[in-house]
Parts: C-alpha cells; structure tokens; sequence
C-alpha cells in the first residue's frame, strides 16, 4: 500500500499580471513580480509562514532581465534557506516537468515542500526603453543586471540558423503548412479553423483574472490580416502569435499530505498531483523525420493518461501548450478529439499572454483553483522548442488510488529514418533543385511578402534549408499562400530552384513559374 503521508499535493497557488497600461511608474523589474507571486501562493495556503520551510525552490528562467541567482534572490526574499535551489534553462515545457519532479521527490520522501516561481516584465521592460530609462536608475537588479545575453546555440541549429529558422514565429507555420497540405485542406480551410480555435480562446482569457488581453474576438476578426492584425509568417497574423511582451508572474507551493496537514492547511486548498510524463524530440527540426505532426507530444499525452489509467474522456479540463495554433490542433487530432475543441483553462499565449517559460505555470495554478470548486480531474500539456520537449501533468481533486503515478524523467523520440541535412551553402555552389517539404512566408510592416523560407529535399532524398533573399521580393511572393493557383492547395510538393546570390545560397522561383 502506498504511503499516504507522502503523496504530493499542490497547496498553494498565486498569479498576477502588472502595469497593463505599460507606464514608467508602474514598470517593476521580474524578480519584484515573482516575489508577490510567491506571497500570493503562501497567502492562498492559509498558512502564514509556510515559504519559510521551502527545502526546494525552482525559478524558471526569466528572458526580460538578468539574474546571477534567481532562485537564491528569491529565497532570500521571503526568508527561505532551501537546500536545493536551481535556475533553469529556457523551456515552456519546464512548469509541467518541474512540478512532476516535485511531486516525485515528495513522494520518495526527498523533500517536503518545494516551491516552483516564474515570471516576466518585458511589457515594463520595453516602456522604459521607449522612454529612455534605464531600467538600473528605476532600482531594477543590478547582479547582473540588463536584458539576458542572447545565446544562438539556444535558438537552433548551425542550419537553422543559417537558413534564418532562428525565431518560433518563422518555424511554427512550417509544420503548420505541412499539417494543411497533409490534411488536404484548402488554405481557406486551415486558416478558419485556426481562426475559430483563437478566437474561442479569446473569451476564455475574458473570464480569467490576470489575463493581459481581454477582448473577446470573433473568428473574422481574428483571421483577418490587416491593420492591427498583420501576417507575421504564412499563414499566422499578428493575434495567432504568442504576446510575449507581458507582464505576469506565477508560483505554485506543493507539499506533502502529511506537512500540508501539520502546518494546518485547510482541506479545501489541497490539489493532488498525480503525476506525468514527457518525451523530448531532436532540438533541431531538419534532424527529424519529417514535419508532419509531432511524434513527441502525441507520446506525451499518451503516456500523461495511461500513468494514471486514464482515458481523455476521463479529464475534466485540459490546457494544451497555444504558442501557434498548430500545437492545439496537433493535440485535438491525435486525442480524437474535435477540430473545435476548446483545449485551455487559461486563454492561450495571445490572448492570456506569453510570458515565455511561465504559461503553463499560470494554466497549472489556473486548473488546481479550478479543482477546488467544480472539476474533478485537469491536464496541463507544456511545450518547449519547435515541438521538441513536451511534458504533461495530471491534477485532481481527489487522491489518485496509487497515490504518485508520475514519470517525470522524459523519454527520448529516435529518427532512424531521418533525411541527412545538406549545408545550403554547399548545395548552392552549383545550384540544385528542391522539392519543397514545407515552407513560410514573412511578411514585412507593409503587408506584403518579404522573404521566404524553404524546407526541402534534392534528387537524392538530401534536406536543405534556406530562405530567398532578403532582396528577392518577387520569389518570397510567388511561395505565398495567395499566389497558389486556381484549385492548387500548397506549395508542398512543388520545385525551386536553390542558388547562390550575393554570395549566399538563396531559394528562387523564376518569374512566371506556377506552383
């Protein structure tokens, strides 16, 4: 029989969103953000003093100011001495993950309570730029202070970042146009589902408290490109893309049963943590089978529900990971469930807000109050990368009967049959044509389309990647969506041609040339 005193509960929970009006005097640095966080959480316990037993304190990596010690600011704030500290990596995976580690260290009895914290002040952050603040003269922390020294290896591969595939907002439309075409979808299609599922997810951000949008939209007004709502990268406008530039803070306090009870925490407040699973993709997605779908998050939410011997339909709320609308409608499919289902608790990165790591840290604080007055059992899904570390955790308002069910340590996805991926450059020299596997289209602040980027295979089976030229507007035209002809429905498939202009390789499309 399993320990009781032992199984993992969640106790305590607190979020906030700060100076939504983005003023110079309401402009506080991330850590102060995160400090409240956390009193909010020891407030929402009912117990007064309860931080100060924290023998493990997680804080997730914050992209909008420098820290040398996060975590250990943290705990000094409010007067912990945990003996197990850790900053993290960048990752929106890492609420999930770290919450199931929680939980699986309490449950082996190596920890009795541990706090998990994050947050962002990008939206203040970018109020005293414009302003021309530096934000050390408002106080901000000065250990070391200044925006976090920007890491290329973090953001992709030497070939991604040759091929310019260094930003979410260019990646995420690859294999959202691979799902369209794979689907046989018209672009049409696609996009109104997109629209339907975004603007649903408006008028869940309007109920919740700490959302940073709040305007409830419809599907027209979601997916029309335009003035205030421009494409970003085909076929993504502006309100299809993660807001980032946010100010908002989460933290989440998880106990034992046995310590949440001695310390007098009212039943009410107690969430189970039943535990969960993850699996981690190849970092780069060039290195992968394909573009088609996502091998490690179908995995995820397979392995999420049978820890716990559970069917989907055996789930009260689920929030999946909305940084783009490709990861909802991923999720949706391989659960069986609806194209329309309404999959967040929260309202997703563009309407509750993106603060980058933090998410699904505010979604899990979002389902355990949830919990508590009118559900029974929630899913969080978490995603990091470009689809390459998933994690999802279980909640309930209930013990689960084995107590701790969780598999916190993720499982690896393998490409055996992975494509060798060719240097651009090297496959320029001579020019090459390329079937193209997917692609996207950047449009600049004009509305019209500026550049392109291309995934695709030569005669010999090869993956290259490679964007047209920055200078070459006719090309990134001809692989836009609208430039399909009458009853062609993606750009998949067809060839270009890949070169070397000024110097660099280039994808091109002779003028004339249909898709």
């Amino acid at each position: 029989m399993p320990d009781e005193s032992r199984t993992p509960v969640l106790v305590g929970v607190g979020q906030l969103r700060a100076n939504r009006e983005r003023t110079v005097e309401g402009a506080r640095e991330p850590l102060e953000l995160m400090v409240d966080a956390l009193r909010l959480a020891e407030r929402d316990t009912g117990v007064t003093g309860l931080l100060r037993a924290t023998d493990s304190l997680a804080a997730i990596r914050t992209a909008s100011w420098a820290y040398a010690d996060l975590a250990g600011a943290l705990a000094a704030r409010v007067d912990a001495t945990p003996a197990r500290r850790e900053d993290t990596a960048l990752g929106g995976h890492l609420p999930a993950r770290l919450l199931d580690r929680a939980a699986a260290a309490i449950w082996a009895g190596e920890s009795e309570v541990a706090v998990i914290v994050g947050g962002e002040a990008q939206a203040s952050a970018n109020a005293l730029a414009k302003a021309g603040i530096d934000p050390l003269e408002q106080g901000w922390s000065a250990s070391p202070g200044g925006p976090p020294p920007l890491e290329l290896g973090d953001l992709g591969s030497p070939e991604m970042l040759a091929a310019g595939l260094f930003l979410p907002a260019r990646t995420y439309p690859l294999f959202e146009n691979r799902l369209q075409a794979d689907l046989g979808l018209t672009p049409e299609e696609n996009a109104a589902w997109s629209a339907r599922l975004y603007a649903d997810l408006t008028r869940v951000a309007a109920r919740h408290p700490v959302a940073w949008n709040t305007d409830v939209l419809t599907p027209e007004q979601v997916g029309t490109a335009g003035p205030g709502n421009r494409m970003v990268c085909e076929p993504y406008p502006l309100s299809m893309n993660a807001m980032p530039n946010v100010d908002q803070a989460a933290a989440v306090v998880v106990t034992s049963l046995r310590v949440a009870r001695e310390h007098g925490v009212p039943e009410d407040r107690l969430t189970y943590v039943w535990g969960g699973a993850g699996v981690d993709d190849l970092p780069d997605p060039l290195r992968r089978t394909g573009f088609s779908g996502s091998e490690a998050l179908g995995r995820t939410l397979d392995r999420t529900l049978t820890v716990a011997g559970l069917a989907i339909g055996d789930v009260d709320l689920v929030d999946v990971y909305t940084c783009f609308p490709v990861v909802p409608k991923l999720a949706a499919l391989h659960l069986g469930l609806d194209r329309d289902a309404v999959l967040s608790v929260a309202g997703g990165h563009s309407s509750f807000g993106g603060p980058l790591n933090t998410y699904s840290l505010h979604a899990i604080a979002t389902v355990a109050q949830r919990l508590r007055a009118d559900a029974a059992t929630g899913l969080v899904h978490a995603n990091g990368g470009y689809l390459s570390y998933q994690h999802g955790v279980l909640l309930g308002a209930r013990p689960h009967p084995e107590g701790y069910v969780g598999r916190p340590e993720p499982e690896a996805v393998e490409h055996p049959g992975a494509p060798e991926v060719l240097d651009a450059a090297t496959a320029a020299r001579e020019g090459v044509d390329l079937t193209v596997e997917t692609a996207t289209v950047e449009h600049g602040r004009d509305g019209a389309p500026q550049q392109a980027f291309v995934v695709g295979r030569t005669a010999t089976g090869t993956r290259v990647a490679a964007p047209t030229s920055p200078d070459d507007r006719a090309s990134a035209a001809a692989l836009s969506l609208a430039a399909l002809p009458p009853g062609v429905r993606t750009h998949v498939g067809r060839t270009v041609r890949l070169v070397l202009r000024n110097e660099q390789p280039a994808v091109t499309v002779p003028t004339g040339d249909a898709a």
